[in-house]
Formats: C-alpha cells, sequence, structure tokens
C-alpha cells in the first residue's frame, strides 16, 4: 500500500502521529497504546524521531514493530540535521529491512546543547537534501512538511512557500501541515500553494487542546495563533481538566467537520499519545 495512492483515492484518509518515548522503559506502555489506537483503524500512523538523532535506532526499531507486530502501516519520520550522508543511508536501510516504505522527511531542529556546525558544514543543510538523498536511493514515497501560519525561521510566507516548492520538487510525495486552529490559514496556504505550482496532497494536521499549558506551549514553539473563541473558553475551563478535553475535542471536531466538507484529501491527528480525545473525534466525524 502507498499512502500517496491512498490520498488520491476519493475518500478521507485518517492518520495519526505518536511521539518515541523518551526511555526504553516506557516502550512496553507507549506500545499498548498504540494498539489501542488500531481499533480506529487509521489508515496509517507515523512516529517521530528522538531530537536530533538521539534515539535514532529506537525510533526505527519501534516504527518496525508499530508496522509488523500491532499491524499498522507506518511511515517513520527521518530528520537529517544532525547526520551524515553515511548514517541516513544506513538508517534507510534499516527502515527498509522493517518493510516500512514511507519516510516523513524533516530537517529537524538543531541540538539544544549548542556547538552546531553552520549548515555549509553539514552534510544535509536543508530540508529538501534529505528528500533528494531519499528519493535517489529509491523504495520510499515522502512526506514532506508545510506550514499554513509560516515557519519560525523563515523570513516571508512567500520564502517558506518557495522552500516548500523546492521539497515537492525534489520528490515529496504529500505535505502534512502544521497544527493549526482557524481553518481559514489552512485554506488560504492550500490556495497560495496552487498558485505556487504545488500539486501533492496538502493534509491538514490537527491537534486537539488537552489543557491550558499545552495550548500555550505548542502555539509558542510554532508560531501558531489561536482564535479568540478558543483562548476564552479554554481559560474559562481552566479549573475543570475533563472540562478543557472535553471543549477540545469539540472544537477539533468542528475543525475537522469543516475541512471534510470542503474536500481535505484526509487529516493528520496530533494524539501526543493520548488515545481518548482522537478516538473520541474521529468516531464523531465518521458518523458526520
Amino acid at each position: 500500500m502507498r499512502i500517496p495512492d491512498l490520498l488520491a483515492g476519493g475518500r478521507p484518509v485518517f492518520s495519526f502521529e505518536f511521539f518515541l518515548p523518551r526511555s526504553e522503559a516506557a516502550l512496553p506502555a507507549f506500545f499498548e497504546s498504540v494498539r489501542e489506537f488500531r481499533k480506529l483503524q487509521p489508515d496509517f500512523v507515523s512516529l517521530t524521531y528522538g531530537a536530533g538523532g538521539s534515539q535514532r535506532g529506537l525510533t526505527v526499531d519501534a516504527a518496525g514493530k508499530i508496522k509488523n507486530a500491532i499491524g499498522l502501516e507506518t511511515a517513520c519520520h527521518l530528520s537529517c540535521i544532525t547526520h551524515t550522508r553515511a548514517e541516513i543511508a544506513a538508517l534507510l536501510d534499516r527502515i527498509a529491512e522493517h518493510g516500512i516504505s514511507h519516510i516523513v522527511a524533516l530537517r529537524g531542529d538543531a541540538p539544544k546543547e549548542g556547538g552546531f556546525p553552520l549548515s555549509q558544514s553539514r552534510d544535509f543543510p536543508h530540508g529538501r537534501d534529505l528528500v533528494e538523498f531519499v528519493r535517489a536511493r529509491g523504495g520510499f514515497s515522502v512526506a514532506v512538511a508545510g506550514y499554513p501560519e509560516t515557519h519560525p525561521e523563515a523570513a516571508s510566507a512567500e520564502e517558506d512557500l518557495a522552500h516548500l516548492s523546492e521539497k515537492v520538487r525534489a520528490g515529496g510525495d504529500w505535505i502534512i501541515t502544521q497544527l493549526f486552529f482557524d481553518n481559514r490559514h489552512y485554506f488560504d496556504f492550500v490556495e497560495r500553494a496552487r498558485k505556487k505550482g504545488i500539486r501533492v496532497p496538502i493534509v491538514p494536521g490537527i491537534m486537539p487542546v488537552a489543557s491550558p499549558a499545552q495550548l500555550k506551549k505548542f502555539t509558542t514553539l510554532c508560531g501558531v495563533a489561536v482564535p479568540e473563541e478558543l483562548e476564552r473558553e479554554i481559560a474559562a475551563r481552566a479549573w475543570n481538566p475533563e472540562e478543557v478535553s472535553r471543549y477540545g475535542v469539540e472544537y477539533a471536531t468542528r475543525q475537522c467537520r469543516e475541512l471534510l466538507e470542503k474536500g481535505v484529501p484526509g487529516i493528520h491527528f496530533y494524539t501526543l499519545n493520548r488515545g481518548h480525545a482522537a478516538a473520541e473525534i474521529i468516531n464523531r466525524i465518521r458518523r458526520f
């Protein structure tokens, strides 16, 4: 099964993103939670890559287990910012050994400890360089990241869109967007991308809000705008975590319904490894 073929198949494709636990001791509980997601019958799932490649082997082996032992089609995240060509080649070999044929190709974030080489000194200065390398190797379909509200490091929205176009021309098969809370940003982004000549599927990324702290953290890190209604209603419920989560599900469900009404190719859920919210949303929209 090729994910790009599913996205072109005329029905919405639903997928979940998991993040790798920080320790191996947490893996059994993690895999058990992933098994619970299997009941929702996602078309595929993706697994994030350890920061700076710090958990590269663990990431690949965990992705292999999700695909082969749990039975979910898996796209393995791969970031290149700290890696040499030889290291990426070895990782691709290992990924292929697990029977995984989908890569989410990302530049990744620089290590927090500093002392990091300038881009011209790295084998993979940009995400497009990784896409080109994976495409040249063959055997994989490749997803790339898109930013409806512009990447925080980009000088402008136009520059950011030019970088996305480069990644697609290098071999990106589909785009998964950064999370957003106002659908107008997504629709505007798609319109601008099409005018730029980008024709691959653009899958919206949705994250249900679970807490005021989570909302603040992700909007600060990602540069995502928070609509007045969402901010107001989450603040009004801050005293009650269950009410916050319930409203987060309601808000995300409304987002998804509008997106589906307007013909998106699928929805990618940023789950934060929390099954209840994602399960509630997908059950609601499948009844829609």
